[in-house]
């Protein structure tokens, strides 16, 4: 399971319940995760006492081992290993909040932050290498449809992570096989039309699957239960061959599900 970040805004007692999952699993944080503790506006609204309490640390503490933020996960039985992009992250061509990744991480540029998650991913024990982030890499597009297209004022522009895509890029030119870059931050459902979906998956020339998880929400409420959504990868001999989107009701029975990828081979071997 691979937990793309924004649990709620430094929501420690659903990282809590996350973190006590007995499955096997990588998450990274998401920018709310960071809420009232990266920004001036958010330490003006902070509910707790910072001086007393620290519910980043907490989140980072309870996640333990399964947080790849900067780091990686190896999962020998499954054959892969999950790198982690940069952690809290908002998105965007400009460094922001450097007094929150110096203090954090000991991060204060895009360069710095690519060698970091680069230098994760070299140290995979497994040949075939999943980037999860919170924001997905720049490189998919600038249109506000696209995976991490800007889709607010002024429309356009790629809002990905350009130290993701660096490393991206360097691990595959040390050799590393990368199946899947999953993502999240930029939800499915556009702010400025209501007559299309973001497009959430994109296939590079390498056969790599970007896939953006955003469905939101994740959970809709129905008169007598509720409906929460999951995308499911099928990974073949390192390779993904199908993608999907399911909304999962009562008792776990999948009530819906959107077949957002299929490889072509796969496709014509199940026919």
């Amino acid at each position: 399971m691979l937990f793309v970040g924004d649990f709620g805004n430094e929501s420690v007692e659903v990282v809590r319940a996350i973190a006590s999952l007995d499955i096997p699993k990588a998450a990274v944080f998401g920018n709310h995760d960071a809420w009232y503790t990266a920004t001036e506006w958010g330490r003006s609204r902070c509910p707790y006492d910072r001086q007393q309490e620290n519910w980043v640390k907490q989140q980072i503490d309870l996640m333990g081992e399964a947080h790849v933020g900067y780091g990686k996960r190896d999962f020998p039985e499954l054959g892969v290993t999950v790198v982690g992009g940069r952690p809290f992250t908002w998105g965007g061509s400009d460094w922001r909040y450097n007094d929150f990744y110096s203090e954090w991480f000991g991060v204060e540029s895009f360069a710095e932050s690519a060698r970091r998650i680069a230098e994760a991913a070299a140290e995979a024990d497994c040949e075939n290498v999943i980037f999860l982030g919170h924001t997905g890499p720049t490189g998919l597009g600038e249109a506000p449809e696209d995976p991490c297209g800007r889709d607010w004022k002024p429309l356009g522009g790629d809002w990905g992570d350009p130290d993701f895509a660096e490393a991206i890029d360097r691990t595959r030119s040390s050799g590393k096989h990368i199946p899947l870059v999953t993502f999240g931050h930029m939800h499915h459902k556009l702010r400025h039309t209501k007559q299309e979906l973001r497009k959430s998956l994109s296939v590079s020339a390498e056969g790599t699957v970007y896939l953006n998880a955003a469905s939101v929400p994740r959970i809709v409420e129905r008169e007598c239960s509720k409906l929460r959504n999951f995308s499911i990868v099928l990974l073949e001999s390192g390779v993904v061959s199908e993608v999907s989107l399911i909304w999962v009701g009562e008792n776990f029975a999948v009530e819906r599900e959107q077949i957002l990828y299929r490889r072509a081979e796969s496709a014509t071997i199940c026919s």
